[in-house]
């Protein structure tokens, strides 16, 4: 029986003769992503999703999926996908992550210039019969500084065509290392840097809780008065209510946005200001743009259904499906002690060395070094997967080192990932044992082993009597329970470690409290 795939946005006919010419069967609905409802009573009668952005994949959908094996986006958002309720039903999600990228950065150029020489308000001005010559007086950008928040796939993009303009780039980015920002031609400065030297600041970073508001009325205050912004990458990026009162008192002199906190944007505090520019979400919307992504996600698709061939995976490594069994448990290790290093990592990353050991020497390492790579990138860049992340880490100028030995001393499998900031190096050992769940066995050279938890503690302190007991009473007074307790040290009265699983969150207070104990040099939340 051949596999069945179900269409509910507009993609190319094109995309859909692919499905058809390698042997599945389509039924093209194109308006049913705007009816949940209908979704979720028919999604249950197919193997596979192929979808845009107006159809949102949530959990009650995904409820009736009982023979869904992928979701594939053509595009690169994922917002619409409820990621963990697909993994949790282990349902693979894809997307084409570098199918728009030049159509997006031309559009962020685009509303540059219409917002520097007021295209937009002087035609609507000449076209009702006004000949207002006098009123329109813009700014050229030639010699202008222009600040870019997130240099990579479209950033990087945005920086090239700005500088054949003869605009002078600077860009922020924790993860552009200082000879990609070299090669790139660009300048790499700090956020406050940026803020106090731009005219005109772009936005080309996805929204996380990091970057969620990343300019607010703080950020706009620092900004030199008469400062333009475009935002082209994703609402929530910037504070439309701070932005607006910016505006009105003319410390910002205009805004071109092509995303907005909530969307379909019928309303917004932005709309109605003179010298605001709005599209509605055309970034990717060329002829180009939208015939490379439906293509690509009809291949992939197809690729994984006839052959388990797992391409642009968010949630899950391009491996083959006779390796998957094997490689799963190391695959969640390395994505693991990833995201330990890329949860403790604040700084620009210049490399990442993975050093394989033993039994995992002899696996698919290609697929462990992009889950590593992932897990470290995806705190600051939530929308990276493990076939993209070699490609992201190599646009930011980070050096990727694979090392392989047959023997790894202790254990059968060890995996070791040494990442080197531009303060430090760090490394962390982890190893999966029968039972077939990832531990972390090293810290920087201590020794311990402690299985990964979903909400975690990661403490250095110097090793002397009463921490253990402080630290516990501190939790303990806030109505925190303690999973489990593991500890480690170089030296007795040295350096000691200690990553501690609770039941919970970690309010901000007790983290506080925890950070002024004695003997506490740092203490870190984790998620996994």
């Amino acid at each position: 029986m051949p596999p069945k795939v179900l269409i509910s946005d507009a993609l190319s006919p094109a995309a859909v003769q692919i499905f058809r010419d390698r042997g599945v069967e389509v039924d093209f609905q194109p308006k049913l992503g705007a009816d949940k409802d209908k979704l979720a009573e028919l999604v249950g009668d197919f193997d596979g999703l192929a979808v845009r952005s107006a159809t949102k994949v949530t959990p009650k959908v995904l409820e009736q999926a009982r023979r869904l094996k992928v979701i594939g986006r053509a595009g690169i958002g994922v917002d619409n996908v409820d990621i963990p309720a697909a993994t949790a039903r282990g349902i693979i999600v894809m997307n084409t992550p570098f199918g728009n990228s030049i159509t997006t950065a031309e559009h962020a150029i685009t509303l540059m210039l219409a917002l520097a020489r007021q295209i937009p308000q002087a035609d609507t001005s000449t076209q009702a019969g006004r000949w207002e010559k006098n009123r329109f007086m813009g700014v050229e950008i030639t010699s202008k500084t222009l600040g870019v928040i997130g240099c990579g796939n479209v950033g990087s993009i945005v920086a090239n065509r700005a500088i054949g303009l003869r605009m002078k780039v600077i860009a922020y980015d924790p993860f552009l290392a200082p000879e990609r920002a070299a090669e790139l031609g660009v300048e790499k400065v700090d956020l406050a840097e940026l803020l106090k030297r731009a005219d005109f600041v772009t936005l080309h970073t996805p929204l996380t809780d990091k970057t969620k508001g990343i300019i607010d009325g703080k950020a706009l205050t620092a900004m030199k008065k008469g400062v333009r912004i475009i935002n082209c990458a994703r609402g929530g990026l910037v504070d439309e209510g701070a932005l607006r009162a910016a505006l009105d008192s003319g410390h910002v002199a205009g805004a071109a946005f092509d995303v907005f906190t909530e969307e379909p944007a019928t309303k917004n505090p932005l709309f109605g200001h003179p010298n605001v520019v709005c599209t509605p979400h055309l970034g990717a919307a060329t002829t180009e743009a939208q015939e490379n992504v439906a293509l690509q996600i009809a291949e992939q698709m197809s690729d994984y259904l006839l052959r388990g061939a797992i391409s642009n995976a968010v949630n899950f490594p391009s491996i083959t499906a006779e390796e998957a069994p094997r490689l799963r448990p190391f695959i969640e290790l390395a994505e693991k002690l990833g995201s330990f290093a890329g949860q403790l990592t604040e700084t620009g990353i210049h490399k990442a060395q993975l050093s394989y050991e033993g039994g995992v020497a002899g696996m698919n390492t290609k697929a462990l070094t992009s889950a590593a790579i992932a897990g470290l990138l995806r705190p600051m860049l939530q929308e990276v997967n493990v076939v993209s992340a070699p490609v992201v880490a190599k646009e930011r100028g980070i050096v990727i080192e694979e090392m392989t030995r047959a023997t790894a001393g202790d254990y059968g499998s060890l995996i070791t990932l040494t990442v080197a900031t531009e303060r430090q190096t760090r490394s962390v050992s982890g190893t999966v044992f029968a039972d077939g769940r990832p531990r972390i066995v090293n810290i920087k050279g201590i020794r311990m082993d402690a299985e990964f938890g979903r909400s975690m503690i990661y403490i250095t302190n110097l090793d002397k009597p009463g921490f253990i007991g402080r630290f516990s009473s501190t939790l303990g007074d806030a109505g925190i329970n303690i999973a489990t307790f593991h500890v480690g040290r170089d030296v007795p009265g040295g350096n000691a470690i200690a990553l501690i699983e609770i039941d919970g969150d970690l309010p901000p207070q007790v983290l506080a409290a925890v950070r002024a104990l004695p003997q506490v040099q740092q203490a870190r939340p984790l998620k996994f």
